[in-house]
């Protein structure tokens, strides 16, 4: 987040367009939440609702990546953001990714084992 931040306030860059992928990352996760919440362990390797929920939130990803990359590339002359600023909103998105999904690998063991001594 700290990358998505720079990439709005350095003072060469100035415009505060990344801002939005933030409303992605929040986004993101909503979907798969819900999913997993819903879905029943019947032993199904096939499950409707979380494989929707994961294209939907494939959709959150991709557009997060896309949209500083299209306000980079906008009309050469006057581009709504900088080159440097869509390269820190990319970082950013990969470090915040990054976090969610370690913290859905953290997260999403049916029992915690703890060895007591």
């Amino acid at each position: 987040m700290t990358f998505v931040i720079l990439g709005c306030v350095l003072p060469a860059y100035k415009v505060w367009w990344p801002f939005f992928v933030v409303l992605f990352y929040v986004l993101a996760p909503i979907p798969t939440m819900i999913a997993r919440r819903y879905t029943d362990d019947s032993g199904n390797s096939s499950n409707p609702c979380l494989e929707l929920a994961v294209f939907i939130t494939m959709g959150f990803v991709l557009s997060s990546f896309a949209l500083p990359i299209v306000l980079a590339r906008s009309p050469v002359d006057d581009p709504v953001i900088q080159w440097g600023a869509c390269y820190l909103t990319l970082v950013g998105n990969i470090i915040v990714y990054l976090t969610l999904v370690g913290f859905f690998v953290t997260f999403d063991q049916d029992e915690l084992e703890y060895n007591t001594c």
